[in-house]
């Protein structure tokens, strides 16, 4: 199973369906799931077709991954991807990425991100669910570097918990991936991630332990 195929949906003319074995053309895609994989993830369609609401807090928050080489800080972009942004909270709040690697890192002209959230630690895993896609939002932002988005099968509606922050901008992949959020602080840590590097924690906190309010 773990020579199984990375494929993207047809980006017209930017981009062709192709497989993992070539890695030029890889996409930020989880991977195929199984037979096992395809029966859990329509029954968990099935059973849930929207992500269950967290509280609702007066404080702006975001989300703070600690890793040994050092915190990266993330805004979220809750209007134009809201069930991508709750699914996220969701999963902070149940410590859902706590030890959790990154496990896929590109880095090569045509494809620059880093890629993490599978619980398997090979591209395989995601929750047990999975959310709508928001890229069609009118209010969807574009890929540039630092940006933080859903990673998804070539499968409609399949993104789960795996993510990707782009190192650079990426605009082959605008209208094809749900971007959530924004690395506001640490992409300098970003940068310096191998695969195998380790969440220790993903915490939400009020946004301003980082950024201060703009003076009048």
């Amino acid at each position: 199973m773990k020579t199984s195929t990375y494929l993207l949906p047809l980006i017209a003319v930017l981009l062709t369906i192709i497989s993992c074995a070539t890695p030029k053309n890889e996409q930020p895609t989880e991977q195929e799931p199984t037979a096992v994989e395809q029966e859990t993830t329509t029954t968990a369609k099935q059973e849930s077709t929207a992500v269950e609401q967290e509280p609702v807090t007066s404080t702006e928050q975001v989300a703070v991954i600690t890793t040994e080489k050092g915190v990266i800080v993330i805004e979220f972009y809750t209007e134009s991807a809201p069930v991508a942004v709750e699914n996220f909270k969701k999963l902070i709040n149940k410590k859902f990425y706590d030890g959790l690697i990154f496990h896929r890192i590109e880095n090569y002209p045509g494809l620059n991100i880093v890629q993490g959230g599978c619980p398997n630690g090979d591209g395989f895993g995601g929750p047990g669910w999975t959310i709508v896609d928001e890229y069609t939002n009118p209010n969807q932002r574009k890929h540039i570097r630092g940006t933080i988005a859903m990673a998804r099968s070539q499968l409609p509606n399949s993104a789960g918990s795996q993510f990707y922050i782009c190192l650079k901008p990426q605009p082959h992949l605008d209208g094809q991936y749900t971007t959530f959020g924004e690395v506001i602080k640490g992409m300098e840590v970003v940068d310096t991630l191998v695969v195998g590097d380790t969440m220790t924690t993903i915490r939400l906190e009020a946004k301003s332990n980082y950024v201060k309010a703009t003076e009048n």
